[in-house]
C-alpha cells in the first residue's frame, strides 16, 4: 500500500503515523488528509495495533495547509453554493470539495477504536494544531509551538474544532483562543490546557509511548474501544437516561466477553488472558454510532 504524505511503523502494538513532507514543514494538503482518515479507518480493522501516536517528520508537526495550490487555498469547489440541507449525508460524493477535508480527518479520529496521542515536535499551527485536539492526549516537545491563527486569516475554524476545543479546555479560553489567535510556546498551551505533557525533543516519541502502553497493555480491545467512544459521546448528552441505556448495552456484551475472563482472573489471582478483538464489536456498536 503506497502512502505519498505519511510513514507508518508499527513496535510492538504502537502505531506511529508520521506527516512526512519535511521540505514543506508537513504541511497538510487533500492527500494528507485522505491519507489520514483512511489511516485511522483501517486501523479499526487493524488487531496487531493496540494504539496510535502521530508526529511530524524533520522540524515541524504540521505548519498549517499547503497554500501554494491554485485556485482556492483549501481545495474547495468555489463553483459550488453550498447549503446545510445539502451536507446533510456527509458520505455524497457530490460534496466531496465542499466538506472540510480537515473534518474528514478530526471524525475519522474521533470514531477510532484506539487510544490516539498526539506527539506534537515542532510547529503547530492551523490545522496542524486542530487536528490534534480530537485526540486523547497531547504531549509537546519544548521547541514546538501552537496555533489557532484562522482569525489572522480572515477565516473561521475547521477540523471540527469548535466542536472539540470547548470541551477541552472550556467555553472562555476557547473563546479567547480563537479570537486572539495566537501562537503559543509549549509552556502556554500547557497552562491553556491544550498539552497534557512537555518534553525535551530528544524523549518526546518514547514519552509519548508511556500512556499508551499504560492505556492498553494488558487491557481489551472492545472494552477499551467502548471507554473511548462512550466517554466522548456520552458527556454530552442531554438526558442520562440515554447514557444509561448505551452502558447498559455496553456492559452486557462486555461482561459476556472479555469481561468474564477478567473477572475469572481476579478471582484466580492471576493476569487476564483476552480474546476479544476491536476488529468485531458487539452487535449495538454500528448501529449506536450512526444515531
Amino acid at each position: 500500500m503506497t502512502w505519498t504524505t505519511l510513514h507508518h511503523t508499527v513496535d510492538d502494538g504502537v502505531l506511529t503515523v508520521t506527516l512526512d513532507r519535511p521540505g514543506r514543514l508537513n504541511a497538510f494538503t487533500p492527500t494528507m488528509a485522505a491519507e489520514l482518515a483512511r489511516t485511522f479507518t483501517e486501523v479499526n480493522d487493524n488487531d496487531d495495533v493496540r494504539a496510535v501516536i502521530v508526529t511530524g517528520a524533520g522540524q515541524a508537526f504540521c505548519a498549517v495547509r499547503d497554500l501554494g495550490t491554485e485556485g482556492n487555498a483549501f481545495g474547495l469547489d468555489e463553483s459550488r453554493t453550498p447549503t446545510l440541507a445539502g451536507l446533510r449525508d456527509l458520505d455524497d460524493p457530490a460534496i466531496g470539495r465542499v466538506r472540510d477535508t480537515g473534518g474528514r480527518v478530526t471524525l475519522a479520529i474521533h470514531a477510532c477504536r484506539k487510544p490516539v496521542i498526539a506527539a506534537i515536535n515542532g510547529a503547530a499551527v492551523g490545522i496542524g494544531a486542530t487536528m490534534t485536539l480530537a485526540m486523547d492526549a497531547r504531549l509537546m516537545s519544548t521547541d514546538a509551538r501552537f496555533g489557532l491563527v484562522f482569525g489572522r486569516l480572515g477565516i473561521t475554524p475547521e477540523a471540527v474544532s469548535t466542536w472539540f476545543l470547548p470541551r477541552l479546555v472550556g467555553m472562555p479560553k476557547a473563546l479567547d483562543l480563537l479570537y486572539s489567535a495566537d501562537i503559543l510556546d509549549a509552556r502556554a498551551a500547557a497552562d491553556a490546557g491544550l498539552t497534557t505533557e512537555v518534553h525535551h525533543p530528544d524523549q518526546l516519541l518514547k514519552r509519548a509511548v508511556e500512556p499508551a502502553d499504560r492505556w492498553t497493555l494488558g487491557r481489551s480491545q472492545v472494552s477499551t474501544a467502548l471507554i473511548r467512544q462512550m466517554t466522548y459521546r456520552n458527556a454530552f448528552l442531554d438526558d442520562p437516561e440515554d447514557a444509561h441505556r448505551m452502558e447498559s448495552l455496553a456492559m452486557f456484551y462486555s461482561s459476556t466477553g472479555d469481561g468474564a475472563e477478567g473477572v475469572a482472573a481476579f478471582r484466580e489471582k492471576r493476569s487476564p488472558v483476552f480474546t476479544r478483538r476491536a476488529s468485531a464489536m458487539p452487535p449495538f456498536y454500528d448501529e449506536w454510532l450512526a444515531r
